[in-house]
């Protein structure tokens, strides 16, 4: 789920269906990436959107979509119309950057994040994998992450599976900023079962398979504090890295709400969880 300069919310539905477009009052505005329906007995058009793993919106609402069925990156404009797919090899999360540049994960890649430009090639690279393990496919595998960006032109990726939940920022150039680290007492637990895991998968030949750790973060827009969930654990940081506080996040009936998403707004938080839905939780940060 992703937020328009418009005010506008783009949330990308069922892999394969697209991103349904609400307005400021979750009012649904209309639905991009669809299949065309076709008269009975024609054959079916390739659909606009093979499966989308992640989407985003650039300034102009232009929407990008992270196609990994077609290994593309698929940009739609305003009005839903397809305005051009450049390739990218398996792209599991983008982020929108000013002058039509978007930063692409990918397994494939021996970066953290690469930046495409409006010409659909590689501008730049950065972000060095973290290496855990003598065998580069368990390396490989948690290095997996998930990319965002803030209006100040920083880019971050977040470390899906890594035993310590953990951000890595970045500047436009790729220049490495603030990290911010989950750690002490409250994480430890969790850090230590997924280390033993790793030992214990090293001497395994069946590819490596890791549960998720960070399972979603989030930016504040204006002052850049970074919120992330493990599973229904909340944890605010301010933008110095340092952890301010923590929560357990539940639905209005108390069912455990493991995060998927977290987006940031000045007086709220929306956070969803699949296949729950979306949730709207008062910023426990601001006095009220």
């Amino acid at each position: 789920m992703r937020r328009g300069a418009n005010g506008n919310y783009y949330v990308l539905v069922s892999p394969s269906a697209g991103v349904v477009v609400f307005d400021a009052h979750m009012k649904r505005v209309r639905f991009v990436g669809a299949q065309e329906e076709v008269p009975s007995g024609t054959p079916m058009p390739r659909a606009p959107i093979g499966f989308g793993e992640d989407c985003d919106v650039d300034e102009k609402g232009n929407i990008y979509v992270a196609d990994r069925s077609y290994n593309a990156v698929t940009v739609f404009a305003p009005d839903g119309r397809q305005l051009r797919s450049f390739p990218v090899n398996a792209p599991t999360s983008i982020a929108a950057l000013p002058n039509g540049e978007v930063a692409v994960t990918s397994p494939q890649q021996h970066t953290l994040v690469a930046v495409y430009g409006a010409n659909g090639k590689i501008a730049h690279e950065f972000g060095e994998l973290v290496s855990m393990s003598e065998r580069a496919e368990i390396d490989r595998y948690l290095n997996l992450g998930r990319v965002n960006a803030d209006p100040q032109g920083h880019i971050y990726f977040g470390f899906t599976y890594l035993p310590e939940p953990t951000v890595k920022q970045f500047d436009r150039a790729g220049y490495a900023g603030m990290t911010f680290e989950f750690t002490g007492p409250d994480a430890f637990p969790e850090a230590q079962s997924i280390r033993k895991e790793i030992e214990r998968q090293e001497t395994r030949k069946e590819p490596p398979f890791f549960r998720p750790i960070l399972t979603a973060f989030g930016v504040d827009p204006v002052n850049g504090d970074m919120w992330m969930a493990t599973h229904n654990t909340l944890i605010h940081f301010d933008k110095e890295g340092i952890r301010r506080s923590e929560y357990q996040i539940y639905t209005p009936k108390g069912t455990r709400l493991e995060a998927s998403v977290i987006l940031v707004e000045e007086e709220r938080l929306l956070i969803g969880a699949d296949p729950l839905g979306v949730y709207e939780f008062p910023r426990p940060d601001r006095k009220r």
